[in-house]
């Protein structure tokens, strides 16, 4: 079956990017107003402890939502198609937003986050699929970073939001009537052709997430797409979210708003997602594009618990320099739709992000319990070993993944 040919400027791509954005600015959200929103449901901004234990519980939640909705949405689009993903997830989060904004108790506040979380994981992973699909293949990799890059900004678009209305529950409610913009402007949204390609082949399995475990090669290329994106999470989740706790350890008395630094860091994420695809066909090679970052990302990391992070302004440069440093989260998540057939493509591309994501709760779960409470650790100390720990097993996973520069993607999984 032919298929139309599109450019990097086209509707697929702008609808894909605004959906994205959507998705960020819902994300992130919560890491914006995690304080004024905490105290509006009757937490102790005093009691560090309090703070803390109901931040990380409704990070949580929301973080395995995405990993469960991650398996769900990408199953869908296999089995249904891409643009069944994009309308049926951007009306659950849109629900969920608009739900979070009449929330009453941490608890509650949590199942809504959860059903958000569901909600949002099948956004970028449909949006990537289908343009890596829909462009050809010298111009994908320019595509999906300008989806990511453009997308990326809703975390500085909800800092402003904010900041220009002072109410946390607005905030969330006004993400849910972006989510029902963008389901208007997905009615002209073309399906892919490979997908209606793969569709007439009724004797394969498409969509079945059980297929990365019943083969040992695809196996491995699964769990190393996914290893390969882990630091993203680490720096937003642990570094910038609580850069102002990372502060007072490393040199004192300190103002920093977290929410401001998620909006540094996500201005250099965005930046750096839309260089990286250039970087990327530039070298001709995901993986070259890729260790540039990560030597960057290093670099970010030393500096971030070095002495010259020393007042708050350098703080703030810091994490908009790990920001910067860590956005390939475009490249990953292509490299995850590149490896897989026709028929898988969409549960990797949705499923391997949600996993990076849903294992922020597993590396806090070695940053606070194991490192902290049970180990006796300062902050600083459990923050250096977990990225520590965290690098290593990238690289590893790095050198072992395979270069998809190029790919031809119009291919099945037997």
């Amino acid at each position: 079956m032919s298929q139309k040919q599109y450019g990097i400027i086209s509707l697929p791509v702008i609808v894909a990017a605004l959906g994205y954005f959507v998705d960020i600015y819902d994300l992130l959200l919560f890491t914006i107003v995690r304080e004024p929103s905490l105290l509006g449901l009757g937490v102790v901004l005093t009691d560090k402890a309090q703070v803390l234990a109901a931040s990380t519980q409704i990070i949580n939640w929301q973080m395995v939502g995405l990993l469960i909705g991650g398996i769900l949405w990408g199953t869908i689009g296999d089995k249904k198609g891409r643009l069944s993903v994009l309308f049926g997830s951007i009306a659950l989060y849109s629900i969920a937003n608009f739900v979070t904004g009449y929330v009453q108790t941490v608890d509650q506040y949590a199942w809504a986050r959860f059903v958000a979380g569901v909600g949002l994981a099948g956004e970028l992973g449909a949006g990537i699929t289908l343009v890596s699909e829909l462009l050809p293949k010298n111009k994908r990799g320019v595509g999906t970073s300008l989806v990511a890059g453009i997308g990326l900004f809703g975390a500085v678009f909800a800092y402003f939001v904010y900041k220009a209305t002072d109410d946390w529950r607005l905030c969330y409610k006004i993400g849910g009537g972006l989510g029902l913009f963008l389901l208007v402007l997905r009615i002209s949204v073309a399906e892919s052709g490979m997908y209606q390609t793969a569709k007439e082949h009724k004797h394969i399995q498409k969509g079945n997430f059980f297929m990365f475990f019943n083969n040992g090669k695809r196996f491995k290329k699964y769990i190393l797409a996914i290893l390969i994106g882990l630091p993203t999470w680490y720096v937003i989740g642990i570094l910038v979210n609580l850069s102002n706790r990372f502060a007072g350890e490393i040199y004192g008395a300190n103002a920093i708003e977290s929410g401001r630094a998620i909006m540094y860091a996500y201005t250099g994420i965005a930046f750096g997602d839309i260089l990286i695809g250039l970087v990327s066909q530039y070298f001709k090679s995901r993986k070259k594009a890729l260790l540039i970052f990560y030597s960057l990302t290093v670099i970010g990391l030393l500096l971030f618990f070095s002495s010259v992070n020393a007042n708050d302004t350098t703080m703030y440069w810091i994490c908009g320099m790990l920001g910067f440093s860590t956005g390939f989260w475009a490249i990953f998540v292509t490299m995850g739709a590149e490896q897989f057939g026709t028929n898988l493509r969409a549960t990797a591309a949705t499923t391997v992000p949600n996993m990076v994501r849903g294992a922020l709760p597993l590396i806090n779960l070695m940053f606070l319990n194991l490192f902290q409470k049970n180990w006796g650790w300062s902050l600083y100390q459990s923050g250096v070993v977990t990225g520590i720990v965290v690098i290593s097993i990238t690289l590893v996973a790095f050198y072992f993944t395979e270069e998809t520069f190029q790919k031809d993607l119009n291919y099945l999984e037997e």
